[in-house]
C-alpha cells in the first residue's frame, strides 16, 4: 500500500513517437476513450503492482497487461503514472524506478533508476510540461526527466518528503509533507520556477500537505492531512497569479485528498468514510455533499481520475486495502455506467485513457 507511514502516506492511440510530440503532446480532441489502463499499487513490500487494460469498445479486460507485454512484473508499489506525448511514465516507489513505456502498447522502452549510491530516493508522484517529466521523491527533491533522452537532467531541492506536484503556467507546485519527521511535519508548498528550475518561494499551508490540484480558474488547491486527532485536515487555496494564499476552506470541509476536473473539485478521505464531496472551484460553493447519486456503494475511495472529453469520473475502490479492488465509471451526474473487477489488483490508484 501507499500508506507506508500512517501519517503521511495514510490510451487515444498515439502512433508515432517523435521529438515534437514529446515537447507538445498532440492529444486528439473530442474523441472518446477507446480503452483505459488501471494502475494498482499493490501492498507495500508485496512486489505486486499491476497495470491492467480494459477495452471500452469490446469489454475485453487484461488484468496483468504489463506482464503480458513485457514478460515481467511491474514491481513494488506503483504510486503514480501519466501519459505524456507518446510515452507512459509509471512511478514504482519501493522498487525505486520509473518505467517508461509506449503509451499505446505499454511495452517497456526504458527504466530510470532512482537508486543513488545504493539508497532509494523514494519516487512518489509525477507530472509533465514542456518536454520534461517531474518526479517528486521522499529525499526532498524533484527529479527532471528529459523526454527525448530519458535521462534525469537535474535535481531540484524542495522541502522535506515532497508528495503531490502540479504545474500551473511557468511554475511547479510541490507539497512538502515532512511526514517522516512526524509529529514535527512540514506545512509548506514549494514554488519552482520552470525557467531557472529552482525553488523561488515556500507558501505556508496546512500541516502535512500531500495532495495538489489545479482549477481552470488558475488556483492551486492543497489538501493537508493534519496531525493525528489533534490537527484536522484542511484545504488551502493558492492564487496561481500571485502565489499567495487566497483562502482556506471552511473547517467543516475536512478532506485529505482532492482531484479537480475543470471547475469541479472532488474531495475525499483515502482512509475513512467513502464520501466524495463536490465543490465549485469558481466560488468554492458546495455542489453536492456526495457525488454518487444512484446508491452505488464504495467501500474505500482510493483515487479518482477523469475522462476530460466526456467528464466521466472513475473511482478506484480499494475495498479493505488487501483484497482485490474495483474501478467504477460514473457519468458526471454520479450515475454508475460500469465497473471493473481487478483480479489481481490491490489498491487501484490511477486510471489513464487511450484514444
Amino acid at each position: 500500500m501507499k500508506k507506508v507511514l500512517k501519517f503521511i502516506l495514510p490510451v487515444a492511440i498515439i502512433f508515432t513517437a517523435c521529438k515534437k510530440e514529446d515537447v507538445e503532446p498532440q492529444v486528439p480532441q473530442n474523441q472518446p476513450a477507446k480503452g483505459i489502463y488501471i494502475l494498482s499499487e499493490g501492498s507495500f513490500g508485496g512486489n505486486n503492482s499491476k497495470l491492467a487494460y480494459y477495452n471500452l469498445s469490446t469489454g475485453n479486460f487484461n488484468d496483468d497487461f504489463y506482464r503480458q507485454q513485457n514478460g515481467k512484473d511491474l514491481g513494488d508499489t506503483g504510486n503514480d503514472a501519466i501519459i505524456y506525448g507518446s510515452k507512459m511514465y509509471i512511478v514504482v516507489n519501493a522498487s525505486g524506478y520509473v518505467a517508461v513505456t509506449k503509451a499505446s502498447t505499454a511495452t517497456l522502452i526504458d527504466s530510470i533508476s532512482f537508486i543513488v549510491g545504493g539508497v532509494n530516493k523514494g519516487p512518489r508522484f509525477v507530472t509533465a510540461t514542456n518536454g520534461k517529466v517531474f518526479v517528486s521523491s521522499s529525499d526532498g527533491t524533484v527529479s527532471v526527466i528529459d523526454t527525448t533522452t530519458l535521462n534525469i537532467s537535474r535535481s531540484i531541492t524542495v522541502g522535506s518528503n515532497p508528495e503531490g506536484i502540479a504545474v500551473l503556467g511557468n511554475y511547479l507546485y510541490v507539497a512538502n509533507s515532512g511526514g517522516f519527521n512526524y509529529p514535527n511535519v512540514d506545512s509548506t508548498v514549494s514554488v519552482v520556477d520552470l525557467t531557472s528550475y529552482s525553488e523561488i518561494k515556500k507558501i505556508k499551508v496546512g500541516k502535512n500537505p500531500g495532495q495538489i490540484a489545479v482549477s481552470n480558474r488558475g488556483d492551486v488547491y492543497v489538501a493537508s492531512y493534519g496531525v493525528g486527532s489533534s490537527i484536522p485536515p484542511v484545504i488551502t487555496v493558492i492564487n496561481g497569479s500571485t502565489n499567495e494564499v487566497r483562502t482556506t476552506l471552511a473547517s467543516s470541509i475536512q478532506f485529505t485528498h482532492i482531484r479537480i476536473n475543470k471547475n469541479v473539485a472532488y474531495l475525499y478521505n483515502q482512509y475513512g468514510l467513502p464520501k466524495i464531496l463536490m465543490l465549485n472551484t469558481d466560488d468554492n460553493s458546495i455542489i453536492r455533499n456526495d457525488f454518487i447519486t444512484d446508491g452505488t456503494s464504495i467501500q474505500a475511495v482510493y483515487n479518482i481520475s477523469f475522462d476530460s472529453e466526456n467528464d466521466d469520473v472513475y473511482v478506484c475502490d480499494a475495498k479493505n486495502y488487501f483484497s482485490y479492488g474495483q474501478v467504477y465509471c460514473f457519468d458526471k451526474n454520479g450515475v454508475n455506467k460500469f465497473f471493473v473487477n481487478l483480479n489481481p489488483g490491490v489498491n487501484p490508484n490511477k486510471v489513464l485513457f487511450i484514444r
